[in-house]
Order: structure tokens, then C-alpha cells, then sequence
């Protein structure tokens, strides 16, 4: 099944710095490790075409060496029409009715499709498993997507089927009564089992970060905390296990911002383990990927009335990270 969109009509332009941990590597790896949901291929392209400089100076060389502190900017020109076509990608469907399924997603896999990122999506893998019985409230490049993870972020999303399952879904991520948690490693021994982060005051034991999430001037690929014009944001928390630089925590969403725990967790200053664009080093104690798993998922059915709640046992990957961690701190 195909089907076809425009998405935006002017050409974008995103500026960055490069993080010190990115110090020394090629450029297309510190644009692929800064724009992850942008194929490598489609930036060593932007590269070769001219569409990237390195501190005010056009760079087509993909392999040239990059510092941390350059300023980088990327062009990305006017994306024609994307077609979206359905593709035999394993989906690992933990639930399914007539009105929505739930997904378990690999890190790796992107949401729906986007410039530069055409194919190998949850949505072409929905496109070719399910065809036409997804909602069509967010057009043709995100059918059934009601809300999204990153694409290095592994664990449970929701997908409706029809449109009045989309509907309800949203009302209930808009009135945050959607239970969503998450489970994390973070740099550094957070001091306090449940800390609590507010504006202006400071109070302890609630276990709660409230702060706006906006656009980070200095990144455009980046949310940040803001003093003015960002979006409330709430996170709650609590640490599971300590490793003394490492520290395993549970992070439930209140609001689902873009980035929302990987903002406030580098806000706190204990950024996600392996998340290279919110301040942690690539490959730290192995990590290849952030590490943040939407482990549970809950809501009230659109149709039944009746909530419902599931679970998804951390990942492969995830898992040996953490059994990692745990030998070194035993020994």
C-alpha cells in the first residue's frame, strides 16, 4: 500500500555545536550521533551537495574531523513527496482489538517516516501488517500514531485503528491521565531516593521534576529547560538501584514534551547513560543507545470503558548494561 504527502514547503535550517565527546570524530558520524532520526546516507548526501558548514565554512568532505566547540549548520532543503509504501517488518504486537493495538518497539526504528528517513518505520511495518484499518487523523505519514518514542528508545506505544479510538487516546494524553513509565541508567549517584525539583521552591521527597521544556537556543536539535516561552513539563521519579557513577532509576510521564525525560535528567545534571545529544559520552559501560525503556503503558480503553495496562521487560541490550554495572559494583 502506498501513499503520498508533503511535508513543510520551505527549507530548514538547524545549528548546532559540537558536544566535546564528539571531539575528533568524522562529520557525517557526529551529524548521524546529533540528528538520529535522519538516515546516515541522507547526510553524507547534505554533505556532499554543500549543505553543511563547519564554523561559517562549507565542508564536503564526510570524513573531515570535527571539534568539540565547531558550530555546525545544516541545510535541508524543500522535501518533495514522500511515499509511504508498506514494508514486511516484524512488529512485536503485545495487544490487539478492533480499535487499536500496542507495540512493542525495538530501539533502532523510528516512528513514521520523514525527509530523509522514507522507509523502515512502524509505520511501513503497520502500512503492510495492517493496512487500511489504522486511523487516518494524522494523515498519511503517521496513520494510527497517536503519540511517539524516540527512535532510541525501546518499549510500549499505542496505535489506533480508528478514528474515534485516535480521538479518545488524545483526550487522554492531553488531560495526562495516560500512566506512562519508563525505566533508565543515569550518570552519576543521584543522592536522594525521590528528589523533588519545582519553581521557585525546592522541596524534597515528592520525587518530581516541573519544568518548562522549550526549544534550547544554542541547539535547535534540542529541548531544554526555559525560563520563558517553553511548555509545562512534569516528571516524576524514583532511583531503583545504585552503582555509585551509575544510578537505575523509574521515570513516570505527568506531560509528554519532546525529549521529556532526557531533558530533565541532563537538566538535573544526571543525563541519560549513552545519550550523546543531552551530554553523556557513546559507548559509556557499553551503552550503545540511550538507555530509557517505556516499560509500562496504561489507559482506559476508548470503546469498553475499562483501563488497561501493560508491561514489557526491559530489552537485550538494556538488560546486559545493567547486569554489567551490576558485577562492577559487587566486585
Amino acid at each position: 500500500m502506498a501513499a503520498s504527502d508533503r511535508e513543510g514547503n520551505k527549507e530548514r535550517r538547524i545549528a548546532f555545536v559540537i558536544p566535546p565527546e564528539m571531539d575528533g570524530i568524522r562529520l557525517d558520524r557526529a551529524l548521524a550521533g546529533t540528528m538520529s532520526d535522519v538516515s546516515r546516507s541522507y547526510l553524507q548526501k547534505l554533505i556532499l551537495q554543500g549543505n553543511v558548514t563547519v564554523g561559517g565554512i562549507v565542508c564536503t568532505e564526510k570524513r573531515a574531523a570535527v571539534r568539540g566547540g565547531d558550530e555546525v549548520e545544516v541545510r535541508v532543503p524543500e522535501p518533495g513527496r514522500l511515499n509511504v509504501e508498506g514494508q514486511d517488518i516484524s512488529l512485536d504486537i503485545v495487544y490487539e482489538d478492533g480499535d487499536l493495538l500496542v507495540v512493542n518497539k525495538p530501539a533502532g526504528m523510528v516512528v513514521h517516516p520523514a525527509p530523509g528517513r522514507p522507509d523502515g518505520t512502524l509505520v511501513n511495518a503497520l502500512l503492510y501488517a495492517r493496512r487500511d484499518q489504522l486511523s487516518s487523523i494524522n494523515g498519511v505519514l503517521r496513520p494510527g500514531i497517536v503519540h511517539r518514542i524516540d527512535k532510541d528508545t525501546s518499549g510500549l506505544l499505542v496505535v489506533a485503528k480508528s478514528n474515534a479510538a485516535h480521538e479518545s487516546l488524545s483526550r487522554q494524553l492531553a488531560e495526562h491521565s495516560i500512566t506512562r513509565r519508563y525505566h533508565a541508567i543515569v550518570l552519576d549517584n543521584l543522592k536522594e531516593d525521590r528528589g523533588t525539583i519545582d519553581r521557585p521552591n525546592i522541596a524534597r521527597d515528592s520525587g518530581t521534576v516541573e519544568e518548562p521544556i522549550g526549544r534550547d537556543p544554542k541547539n535547535r536539535l534540542r529541548n531544554a529547560v526555559v525560563e520563558r516561552g517553553g511548555r509545562s513539563a512534569v516528571t516524576h521519579y524514583r532511583v531503583l538501584e545504585r552503582f555509585g557513577r551509575f544510578t537505575y532509576i523509574e521515570a513516570e510521564l505527568e506531560t509528554g514534551r519532546t525529549h521529556q525525560i532526557r531533558v530533565h535528567m541532563s537538566w538535573l545534571r544526571h543525563p541519560l547513560l549513552g545519550d550523546v545529544l543531552y551530554g553523556s559520552q557513546k559507548n559509556a559501560a557499553g551503552a550503545r543507545r540511550q538507555m530509557l525503556h517505556a516499560c509500562t503503558l496504561g489507559f482506559v480503553h476508548p470503546m469498553t470503558g475499562e483501563y488497561m495496562e501493560w508491561e514489557s521487560p526491559l530489552p537485550e541490550d538494556f538488560r546486559k548494561v545493567l547486569e554489567g554495572l551490576r558485577r562492577k559494583a559487587g566486585g
